[in-house]
């Protein structure tokens, strides 16, 4: 099928805000993601290596990605390589990356989760080493890292099973100890050992609880305000089930919750009015597997997003998708 066909099918089916309408003309408006670039393993140093992208993050025109055993950078606005990042290094101690889950940047530091049971802290301005969180061993401090965010003071880490633990980001220091005890720990209902996304938005941390089949809401007022008490009853999230979609990831910006949703053997982008998201009202604006008929998602882990450009964390098809959000006017007759 022709891709304008395709592309006409979706804006007219798929992609409808009835909301945004032009009173005075009757055009309605309708959006669609389009494909911009990607970046693959071949952009990476000599183009000889691999890329099996998890977490990813966008700071300061850098955009971040855990691959493997390597924290990658490159340039978020012409999508240029910058370096690779092997291991956490400060002064005599040298610390080699394994299996690298997901990332965050927050007040000038990189946090840099791994299975392997560390949380890793860089300066992100030269990326040498901070500090770490847990000694890789499974039994001390961490039971594995599968994600990570950072905002307004305090750090969230999920780990295996069902807990993510909550500290404070003044704990973590150029001479604190590595087995520092969370103020907080948050309870995701299911889980196991699968990689996280999590964000923070209108004072509510907000997780894609791919286990629980629902996105889950905690009150950070509420977690502070509860925090000792939550160190012996994890405290639970409020959450709105649904019947089939598992939520793999989530990024919110100012107009969209941006997702990704498997669905079965199928891997769903979907576009939710921020507002809308925020109040539990799931009803996506935009739901598609591809782009115009083309290129299907895999397992999306990762979702970024900066200016009109968004960056997906394609771990099935080994790439770093960049798409575009465009918007269409169709005008109606009186």
């Amino acid at each position: 099928m022709p891709k304008l066909v395709l592309l006409l099918l979706l804006i007219l089916t798929g992609c409808n805000d009835s909301d945004d309408v032009n009173a005075s003309t009757d055009d309605k408006y309708y959006y669609y993601p389009t494909d911009e670039a990607s970046v693959t393993a071949a952009q990476i140093g000599d183009g000889t290596g691999t890329l099996a992208p998890r977490g990813i993050a966008i700071a300061n025109d850098k955009l971040y990605v855990c691959n493997g055993n390597v924290l990658e950078i490159f340039d978020a606005k012409t999508l240029k390589y910058l370096k690779s990042v092997t291991a956490f290094s400060k002064g005599t101690t040298n610390i080699p990356f394994t299996n690298l889950s997901s990332v965050c940047v927050d007040n000038k530091r990189i946090y840099l989760g791994s299975v392997d049971s560390r949380l890793f802290v860089l300066d992100e301005t030269n990326t040498l080493g901070i500090n770490t969180v847990g000694n890789g061993q499974w039994w001390n401090t961490f039971v594995h890292v599968f994600g990570v965010v950072v905002k307004d003071g305090l750090v969230f880490v999920k780990e295996k099973n069902t807990t993510i633990k909550v500290f404070e980001a003044s704990q973590i220091t150029e001479t604190s100890k590595w087995d520092l005890a969370p103020i907080a720990k948050l309870n995701t209902l299911n889980g196991y050992d699968e990689f996280y996304s999590l964000q923070i938005e209108g004072g509510n941390l907000v997780v894609a609880g791919r286990n629980a089949k629902a996105y889950l809401y905690y009150d950070i007022a509420a977690i502070r305000a509860n925090a000792a008490a939550s160190l012996t009853t994890p405290i639970v999230p409020v959450t709105k089930p649904f019947s089939d979609a598992k939520p793999l990831a989530v990024s919110i910006s100012s107009d969209w919750a941006i997702t990704s949703e498997n669905v079965g053997a199928v891997n769903f982008l979907r576009f939710y009015p921020k507002e809308e998201f925020l109040n539990k009202t799931y009803s996506a604006r935009i739901n598609t597997t591809d782009i115009m008929g083309e290129n299907p998602f895999g397992t999306i882990l990762g979702i970024a997003q900066v200016e009109d450009r968004i960056f997906l964390s394609d771990n099935t098809n080994k790439k770093i998708r960049v798409l575009r959000l465009k918007k269409a006017a169709i005008s109606e007759q009186k």
